[in-house]
């Protein structure tokens, strides 16, 4: 198959990122692991054959692997990075040393798997086959190491074949949930999957309640945010960070970070644990600062533009959404109006994610629809917001939506795209970017 037959053949298979899956913590009845893990076998279980660091989590697992991977690049690995949703073009979700992919090679790739999809008694989604072509490319590449994130929850979820020598959980928080009593647990239970008999468990900060749920799992040991490491110094400063690290082997003073968020600082600390157990020992500070000043968070509070201050940030639940409020208050100051162009997705809860859109005090929402079937309409986005009492419009098309904000701006404004991640693509479009 070229790349246009393979894309083809992948998107005749049932994708649950554009039809919603309906799985929640605690609620997972019917999913299993069997069919990946033969589909695997049938290509030689390549996902055995690389050394891999898999790291779930409710919110910053893609910004933390993406921390991980600059990390051990500049450590001199090669790399292979395996995450998701992409933003322009699928190839970004499987890179080496943070190059996709070639169209002839993942069409080469999904070739060799679809050649044995018939000997399977079960057709496979989307998702997994993704996933299964990044394990075989990393094995023929071949990667030092694979940096892999889970696409949802963890215990069941497709990237769940591979054995890590470090699993990370980087936040238990309300996504994927009912929010029924005992939701928490529930999320935490799922989310511990990844971790082996063979893992080193890194943590982000939570509370001893929530970490004896991972540490359960027997992993070879546990550690964990503010008591394993930490930030001890946190100046905000001209695009982004300064910090000093405390990490489980090594001490980092005055690392630059261009990341803006107090949660994006956490995630560092986080990544830089995660590379100092992978590697048993500290790392050379040049090394981490050279790493850390290259880092680049497409749609991570990204700031685009100013005059008017122009924004990307993919936040799409309750949890997100207010780290960007705090993000906002405590390092920038607009001065004029705060125009928001927001759009969601079905399998959220629009309602909690829109009471968190209140703290960051917009003066006017623009709300648009993204693409079906998942796509919140607009109008219904308006219908919640108008509870709130948030001046509101409606502009389908995404790019065109942002497109208005810019119109409609003055220099002392600003305009945040914020929501789901299909926002960024055309955000960025929008911002000539």
């Amino acid at each position: 198959m070229d790349y246009r037959q393979a894309i083809e053949w992948l998107d005749s298979h049932l994708d649950h990122e554009t039809v919603p899956s309906g799985v929640v913590a605690g609620k997972v009845e019917g999913l299993s692991l069997e069919p990946m893990r033969h589909l695997m076998v049938l290509l030689g279980d390549p996902q055995d054959q690389v050394p891999s660091i898999h790291i779930t989590g409710t919110n910053g697992k893609g910004a933390v692997a993406a921390m991980v991977t600059a990390l051990l690049s500049a450590n001199g690995l090669s790399v292979g990075t395996y995450s998701s949703p992409h933003i322009a073009s699928i190839n970004e979700r499987i890179c080496r040393n943070g190059q996709p992919i070639s169209d002839e090679d993942f069409a080469e790739v999904l070739t060799g798997i679809a050649a044995v999809e018939e000997l399977l008694p079960d057709q496979l989604s989307w998702f997994e086959l993704v996933t299964a072509a990044a394990f075989r490319w990393f094995a023929e590449v071949p990667v030092e190491v694979a940096v892999v994130e889970v696409g949802l929850l963890g215990r069941h979820d497709a990237t769940n074949v591979t054995d890590a020598q470090v699993a990370v959980i980087t936040a238990v928080q309300g996504d994927h949930t009912d929010f029924a009593p005992g939701w928490e647990y529930a999320v935490a239970t799922e989310k511990a999957g990844i971790i082996s008999p063979n893992s080193t468990a890194v943590l982000g900060a939570m509370d001893d309640e929530l970490a004896a749920v991972f540490e359960a799992e027997g992993p070879v040991r546990t550690l964990r945010g503010d008591v394993d490491f930490e930030i001890f110094d946190d100046r905000v400063a001209l695009g982004g960070h300064l910090v000093g690290i405390r990490g489980p082997f090594g001490t980092y003073e005055d690392v630059f970070l261009p990341v803006h968020g107090a949660h994006q600082v956490a995630n560092a600390a986080l990544a830089l644990a995660v590379v100092e157990a992978f590697f048993e020992r500290s790392l050379d500070p040049e090394i981490v600062r050279e790493a850390f000043a290259g880092l680049e968070l497409r749609g991570r509070f990204e700031v685009v533009g100013h005059k008017p201050l122009s924004v990307i940030d993919g936040a799409h639940n309750n949890d997100a959404i207010l780290a960007a409020a705090r993000t906002l208050d405590q390092e920038f100051t607009p001065a004029g109006r705060r125009i928001l162009v927001f759009g969601a997705l079905e399998g959220r809860d629009l309602e909690h994610t829109v009471e968190a859109l209140v703290q960051l005090r917009p003066d006017l929402v623009i709300a648009t629809s993204l693409s079906p079937p998942r796509g919140i309409p607009s109008e219904s986005i308006q219908t919640v917001l108008d509870k709130y009492g948030i001046a509101c419009e409606s502009v389908d098309d995404p790019f065109q939506a942002v497109e208005h904000a810019i119109r409609i701006s003055d220099e002392e404004d600003l305009i945040m795209a914020i929501g789901s991640f299909r926002l960024i693509e055309p955000a960025r479009r929008a911002f000539g970017l």
